[in-house]
C-alpha cells in the first residue's frame, strides 16, 4: 500500500479538464494498480461514538468515560467520532454549502489561488500537482489557521488576498469554523492526555497556540469510480484530524487487514491520530492508514482540520511515556521539518514517520534541499 517518493516527476498535462463526465474513460494517470483499487461494499468500521456533552459540562464521570473510549480506539486503530461537541450546526452547514461557491468556478478562476510548488496552501488538483501517476480524483483548497493571540483574521485575510475580494464572506465563515475546530481539538487533547496517563494539561498547553491547516476537499463525480481513488492510502503527517463529511459515503480505514467504511454522520466529527501525535506519544498511539473513494452520481465534500503545533515547538514525548521499557522511538523534530519532508521529498503514506526519522539522520539535509 505504500506510495514511493516521486518528487522529481513533472506535473502531468491533460488536453481536457480531467474531471469532465463527457469523456467515456478517465485519463490513464488516474487509474490505480489493481491491488489498490477500491473495495466493493466494504464492511463498516464501528468507530466509537464519544459523547462530549458531560465532559464539556465538567462532569467527572463523563470525563473518565470519554477518555477511556478514546484510549481504547487509539490503541486499536486511531479513529473515533465525537458527538454533542458544541459546534453550531449552522456553522457546519455553511462551511459545506460555501465550498460550492469556490469549486464550481471555471478552472482558470480557481487557479488564481493555485498552490505554489513546495507549499501546502492554496488550490490544488491532481492535474496541476507534482505527481504523474496514481493521481487522486479530487480538488482541494488549503489554508493556514493560527490560534496565537493577536492573530485573529488570518483566514479572512487569505481569502481576500489569494482567492479574491468577492470571497471575503467565505473567509469569515472559515475563520469561525477554524476557531471552533481549534477549540474542540484542544478539548480532545485533554482527553487524550488522560487516556495516556499524562498530566491533563500537557497536550492542551502544547497545542494552545497551534498553527494548523484547514482543507476543503471536493471529489467530483467519476465515470469510472472502480478504477481510481479520491485520496490514496496514507496516514496524516499532522497531529490530529477533525473531519466532517457531507451525506455521501467515501471515507475508508484500513483495520485488521481490510478496508472498512466510515459512514457519514451529520451530528459527529470523525477524529483520527496523525504521525506527529504518534511521535508525541512515543508510538503508544498509532496513526492509521485511510483513503477516500469516489462515485459516479454526485460530488462528495468534506471539511478537514489538521491540528499542528506552533512552528517552534519541539515534538518530544512527555517523560511519563519514556522509560527503560519504553525507549525513545523517534528523534526530536519540529512540525515545519516534517511538513517540508512531505512537501518536497516524500509522498505521504503509512511509512512517513519512519522514513522521516531516517531522513533526519542524514547529515547533509538543509531547508533548501
Amino acid at each position: 500500500m505504500t506510495i514511493p517518493c516521486m518528487i522529481k516527476n513533472q506535473s502531468p498535462s491533460f488536453p481536457h479538464y480531467p474531471f469532465s463526465l463527457h469523456q467515456s474513460h478517465i485519463p490513464q494517470q488516474f487509474i490505480w494498480p489493481d491491488p489498490e483499487k477500491p473495495s466493493l461494499d466494504p464492511p463498516e468500521l464501528h468507530a466509537p461514538l464519544v459523547d462530549l456533552r458531560g465532559f464539556l459540562a465538567g462532569e467527572p464521570d463523563a470525563l473518565f468515560e470519554a477518555a477511556e473510549l478514546i484510549g481504547k480506539a487509539c490503541r486499536h486503530h486511531g479513529f473515533f467520532q465525537v458527538t454533542n461537541h458544541g459546534v453550531d450546526a449552522r456553522l457546519i452547514a455553511n462551511a459545506h454549502q460555501y465550498m460550492d461557491r469556490f469549486f464550481k468556478q471555471p478552472l482558470e478562476e480557481k487557479r488564481r489561488a493555485e498552490r505554489k510548488v513546495g507549499e501546502h496552501c492554496g488550490y490544488s488538483s491532481s492535474f496541476i500537482g507534482r505527481f504523474s501517476s496514481k493521481l487522486p480524483w479530487k480538488e482541494t483548497l488549503s489554508f493556514e489557521y493560527c490560534a496565537e493571540k493577536g492573530i485573529s483574521n488570518g483566514v479572512e485575510d487569505y481569502f481576500c488576498t489569494s482567492v479574491g475580494q468577492d470571497f471575503a464572506h467565505l473567509g469569515k465563515i472559515y475563520q469561525e469554523y477554524c476557531s471552533a475546530m481549534s477549540t474542540i481539538s484542544i478539548k480532545i487533547m485533554e482527553l487524550l492526555a488522560m487516556s495516556l496517563g499524562v498530566n491533563r494539561a500537557h497536550f492542551k498547553d502544547f497545542f494552545e497556540e497551534n498553527e494548523s491547516i484547514m482543507r476543503l476537499n471536493y471529489y467530483p463525480p467519476c465515470q469510472n469510480p472502480d478504477q481510481t481513488l479520491g485520496t490514496g492510502p496514507h496516514c496524516d503527517p499532522t497531529s490530529l484530524t477533525i473531519l466532517h463529511q457531507d451525506n455521501i459515503d467515501g471515507l475508508q480505514v484500513f483495520v485488521d487487514n481490510e478496508w472498512r467504511s466510515v459512514p457519514p454522520n451529520p451530528d459527529a466529527f470523525v477524529v483520527n491520530i496523525g504521525d506527529t501525535f504518534m511521535a508525541l506519544t512515543n508510538g503508544r498511539y498509532k496513526s492509521c492508514l485511510h483513503r477516500a473513494v469516489v462515485n459516479n452520481k454526485c460530488p462528495r465534500k468534506s471539511l478537514a482540520f489538521f491540528l499542528c503545533p506552533k512552528k517552534d515547538r519541539v515534538v518530544s514525548p512527555p517523560p511519563e511515556l519514556v522509560g527503560p521499557n519504553n525507549p525513545r522511538i523517534y528523534p526530536d523534530f519540529t512540525w515545519p521539518k516534517l511538513l517540508e519532508f512531505t512537501q518536497k521529498h516524500y509522498r505521504a503514506d503509512m511509512n512517513t514517520l519512519k522514513s522521516f526519522s531516517n531522513w533526519l539522520q542524514l547529515p547533509h539535509k538543509t531547508s533548501q534541499d
